[in-house]
């Protein structure tokens, strides 16, 4: 299937590694060109070096730190140098710190600024070169535990859950404009951060990390973890001419893991 984005202008955050980064190679792979983004300059340079070393779209990167009350208009700033504007939003953060609900205040809202505030303030800031284009995709990575939440990640399962409503709301507005919005939610996606839960869970449980994620893998009716270009393959679908009608959907890559119709 031809995706129809050769050219396209794809900006996606928190791509230094793991699914932001699967993400930014397979839109490349599509002919997209990319920027990524991120907090380490060596892994952004080592993921901008694997997109430009392969025949399709061509890539760059920023230094930016999220959390920084201004990144958003820098991001935006860095996207027109780079890439004359922006088709493609790829919303991504890293995850919050594990534990239970409450405990401290001041963390839930530096978490609450980083991986809800900011991705709204992106979007905004991107929509209006959209509308006027006529088109755009925004894509929201979320979390398996805005269906299902998952144990000691309360903090994930709260603030991923804002990004649902604000999603849907989202596409009822500006679907005129040829826009679509939807959010894609990972299940069990074999990545560094995935191997820092299953470590975590091991210490609580006093258990080697290999039997956690036995048992984890027990769960999943495809009994493996996904691959991150499986994942980023439907994060390029979505971003896809093909994928128009589809729009204020929660779409999943979870290997059947969650249980719910």
């Amino acid at each position: 299937m031809d995706f129809r984005i050769n050219g396209k202008r794809a900006l996606v955050l928190a791509s230094s590694g793991g699914l932001g980064a699967g993400i930014a190679q397979s839109l490349a792979a599509e002919g997209a060109d990319v920027l990524v983004t991120g907090r380490n300059e060596e892994r952004l340079a080592q993921v901008v070096a694997a997109i430009n070393s392969n025949n399709g779209g061509k890539a760059s990167y920023i230094v930016l730190d999220m959390a920084v009350p201004d990144a958003a208009g820098k991001l935006i700033d860095a996207a027109a140098t780079e890439l004359g504007g922006v088709d493609i939003l790829v919303n991504n953060t890293g995850g919050p710190p594990a534990g239970t609900t409450g405990g401290d205040w001041d963390v839930w809202r530096a978490q609450f600024e980083v991986m809800v505030m900011r991705l709204m303030e992106m979007t905004d800031l991107v929509l209006p070169g959209m509308r006027e284009e006529k088109w755009g995709r925004i894509i929201t990575v979320g979390s398996s535990g805005v269906q299902q939440p998952i144990p000691n990640l309360a903090m994930s399962n709260t603030l991923r859950s804002a990004l649902v409503g604000w999603t849907k709301s989202l596409a009822g507005e500006v679907g005129s404009d040829n826009i679509t919005v939807n959010m894609l939610i990972p299940g069990r996606i074999h990545t560094d951060r995935v191997d820092q839960l299953d470590a975590a869970a091991a210490k609580r449980q006093g258990k080697l990390v290999e039997e956690v994620a036995e048992a984890s893998r027990a769960t999943i009716p495809l009994g493996r973890y996904g691959k991150v270009e499986e994942f980023a393959a439907v994060a390029a679908f979505l971003a896809s001419e093909p994928a128009g009608y589809l729009t204020g959907s929660v779409v999943r890559c979870d290997g059947g893991l969650i249980r719910s119709v």
